[in-house]
């Protein structure tokens, strides 16, 4: 029987397999529907807007159900927003479907990172970091599958849905057995209104993050673009700069706890910020496929421990549930998101995918500086409204 930590580590596995297959399928989409940089950045920003719509009402929601019961229902939402994409006959619908998917997608995974982090209270062990490797293990998976796919001729409407579909019952299963930990007991208190303004502690790790997620939302929605329109890849070879990403933040994450426990947040994070600048960098003087997969490589390993960084110390400020403080972490980093795919597509529309790329540099030079953010810690006064689930 595998243990609460095992159990968490495999839910955030399956959980991306499916989306992971879709993303090396954008160019085929973007040519079956005859969309330019622009039109189709456009069309992606249904995805983001659905998860930052969902994110509001997703903290208090998960906070009353509980993790567990938000990822089994999640989960199946999850199976079939995912397929929808794939399916879409034209621009304005592929922009409903990724909404759809994006508003799925950031309730299974908020389930998935207040589950962590109750692991993580419950059995003293440390695994966040580790939990998001197995989650770039997992888009990883999913992003070879699209790729060998596409490469013996299955198409994107039956590849999707067929990977889907294979991946749920087992998602299930798993998901049903994860332990539930008892909520602490509430204290009398006043409940803060759900439109509460995050603290300034909680403000400082979201912007820490933010160019770490508009990185990450760049590489899965125009990796495969980059390697094909900057340097002429073709076939399979196009969806591997994406793979090749996923791999090292699997790797980075999952030796991310023991650099975490031996030099501390701060540290490890500076570490990572400054290799995911260099990584641009050489991706944007990238002059062939080869050097374009050593740079897609040491930026995955920069971004790969950010964002789990970020949920514990989101989780743990302590002035609010963790269910609360996650869901304004993800509102906010999701906005690279929202933001990245766009900018770097009208930038490509006039002036070339490279100088679109060369858009994160900034972005990863900020969080770069605000790394320190991690580093906050709270006065150990008691606050009773942090013993409220789900209170934004």
């Amino acid at each position: 029987m595998l243990s609460p930590q095992r159990l968490t580590m495999l839910i955030f596995f399956l959980q991306p397999i499916a989306f992971g297959a879709w993303l090396p399928r954008i160019p085929e989409v973007q040519t079956a529907l005859g969309l330019g940089p622009a039109a189709l950045a456009l069309a992606l920003l249904g995805l983001p807007c659905g998860t930052l719509l969902t994110l509001p009402f997703a903290g208090p929601l998960v906070g009353r159900i509980g993790a567990r019961a938000a990822i089994i229902s999640g989960f199946v939402f999850y199976t079939a927003a995912v397929s929808l994409p794939a399916l879409a006959p034209d621009p304005a619908l592929l922009f409903v479907a990724l909404m759809l998917a994006g508003s799925s997608i950031s309730f299974v995974e908020l389930g998935l990172n207040v589950q962590a982090d109750a692991v993580e209270k419950g059995t003293g062990a440390t695994i966040m970091t580790t939990s998001h490797g197995f989650w770039s293990v997992g888009i990883m998976v999913g992003s070879l599958l699209g790729s060998a796919m596409a490469g013996i001729d299955i198409s994107a409407q039956w590849a999707i849905p067929l990977v889907a579909f294979l991946v749920l019952p087992i998602a299930l299963l798993v998901a049903n057995r994860l332990p539930v930990y008892p909520e602490p007991p509430q204290a009398p208190g006043e409940q803060r209104s759900a439109w509460a303004l995050p603290s300034w502690a909680l403000l400082g790790i979201c912007f820490f993050v933010f160019g770490v997620t508009m990185t990450e939302g760049a590489m899965a929605d125009w990796s495969a673009i980059f390697l094909r329109d900057a340097l002429g890849a073709e076939g399979g070879l196009v969806g591997l700069g994406y793979s090749v990403f996923a791999m090292m933040v699997a790797a980075g994450r999952f030796g991310g706890d023991t650099l975490k426990r031996r030099f501390g947040a701060v540290t490890t994070a500076r570490i990572c910020g400054v290799l995911a600048v260099a990584g641009a960098a050489l991706l944007y003087i990238a002059p062939n496929e080869a050097i374009a997969l050593v740079a897609f490589a040491i930026i995955g390993v920069g971004v790969s421990v950010a964002f789990p960084l970020a949920v514990t110390g989101a989780a743990g400020i302590g002035d609010r549930a963790a269910s609360a403080n996650v869901a304004v972490l993800s509102f906010v980093a999701l906005l690279g998101f929202l933001v990245g795919p766009p900018v770097i597509g009208f930038v490509a529309e006039h002036a070339g995918i490279r100088l679109g790329i060369a858009c994160l540099l900034p972005v990863l030079l900020i969080s770069l500086l605000l790394t320190g953010r991690l580093a906050v810690r709270n006065k150990p006064t008691h606050n009773p409204e942090a013993e409220i689930a789900g209170v934004l």
